[in-house]
């Protein structure tokens, strides 16, 4: 089914050739004639489905741009996140105009309040900052027509329930509601219900990532040493092609400059940059200009780049699912590849829910006084570590670590 056949006008598809999007994902074509229609909807779709299109399409649509109230309202569980969005509303914006605000914690108040005296008519924001601004009466929502609560199971999680109920519970009664989240728990359920009108649940197919090809490391090392024992693990390894996760922008941006200032061919890429910036970046990375991008999470869903050899956690992040989509940009096509994890305590429960998940024990090498040797892949021939100690195999009740492990050196 083409984006013409779910409904759309021919200036969003447009937008989208501009973008080179021809053809709608599974959740796009289950959600965008929903939407479009007025239904209320619960959307069950992981990251990288491309569900941000599936609510920006038909609000972008549905929205008035001779209106200059808000008619839009998108609330994700972080700034990240809500920034993401806004560099994917901006890329239509290019082409569809509307005036889309951004407004989250972090961000200089009066230079956003500053813009909100402007004609603004979409909004995107985190929950804090958002009942900040309706609780000062900054903020004007009475012609709101839609309402999007991306990530509605991390919302949850996070703890943002009472926020979002007090967000809700200012808007009009009349609007329309969607929620989309990567999984549809009975919490999201009973929490959708309470503001949902007769909604259509759609689910998307969960994308298959095999970890076959995959050989999954832990370095341990401790939050003092972290920096130089991942900068020794890339210079004794020194990877063809490598991704480097980083759990926030700040830790990319602080590592991409060390990893630059010792000399390293790297590159960085997360929400903050330009759309023109992350482009340029991406195709220096896909043809082998760059050796290594030092990334957020916004590169481990839906990138598809040949040759990358190895991927670095620098950080874990925080679910499981992204650790897998992470991971499963090497090991493409029938090659093998190699995942590290760089483990500080600070990451050890969210290791335990990884393994518990993946239904595994990573492998886990600590240094003693001699540098950690490669670790073959899993189609290479078993390599005999002589320089590592090897911590014992966690039991799968419960993990009992030694206090008197050394620390790397």
């Amino acid at each position: 089914m083409s984006f013409s056949e779910l409904g759309l006008k021919s200036e969003l598809i447009d937008a989208l050739l501009s973008l080179n999007i021809s053809e709608p994902t599974p959740i796009q074509t289950l959600s965008i004639p929903a939407i479009l229609n007025g239904m209320d909807i619960i959307a069950e779709a992981q990251t990288g489905t491309g569900k941000t299109f599936a609510f920006l399409l038909p609000m972008f649509q549905n929205i008035d741009n001779n209106n200059n109230n808000i008619q839009g309202l998108i609330i994700a569980p972080t700034r990240e996140l809500a920034l993401q969005i806004t560099d994917v509303a901006k890329s239509l914006s290019n082409i569809t105009p509307l005036n889309i605000l951004a407004v989250y914690g972090g961000q200089d108040v009066k230079a956003q309040l500053h813009k909100l005296k402007g004609n603004v008519q979409l909004v995107i924001g985190t929950p804090g900052r958002l009942l900040d601004y309706l609780r000062r009466g900054l903020i004007d929502f009475t012609h709101l027509q839609t309402l999007v609560l991306d990530e509605a199971d991390q919302m949850l999680n996070i703890g943002f329930l009472e926020e979002v109920n007090s967000i809700i519970n200012q808007l009009p009664n009349s609007k329309q509601t969607l929620f989309f989240s990567a999984t549809i728990n009975r919490d999201v359920n009973k929490f959708a219900y309470r503001y949902l009108s007769y909604p259509m649940s759609v689910k998307a197919p969960k994308e298959q990532i095999t970890l076959d090809n995959i050989k999954q490391i832990v370095i341990e090392t401790s939050n003092l040493n972290k920096l130089d024992d991942f900068k020794k693990l890339l210079n004794k390894i020194s990877p063809k092609k490598a991704i480097i996760f980083c759990r926030s922008r700040k830790v990319t941006h602080s590592l991409y400059e060390e990893l630059l200032k010792v000399g390293y061919n790297v590159d960085v890429l997360h929400g903050a940059l330009t759309q023109a910036k992350r482009e340029s970046t991406m195709n220096d990375f896909k043809n082998n200009k760059i050796q290594y991008l030092v990334a957020t999470d916004i590169a481990s869903r839906g990138l598809d780049v040949d040759g990358v050899s190895h991927v670095f956690n620098y950080n874990l992040p925080d679910d499981t699912e992204t650790y897998i989509h992470r991971i499963g940009r090497t090991g493409r096509a029938g090659n093998a590849g190699v995942a590290y994890t760089v483990l500080t305590k600070r990451d050890e429960k969210r290791l335990d829910a990884i393994e518990e998940f993946i239904k595994l024990n990573v492998e886990r090498l600590r240094y003693s006084e001699y540098e950690i040797d490669e670790v073959k892949t899993p189609k290479e021939k078993k390599k005999v570590h002589k320089h590592v100690k090897r911590t014992e195999k966690p039991s799968q009740k419960k993990r009992k670590r030694k206090t008197s492990k050394p620390r790397i050196q």
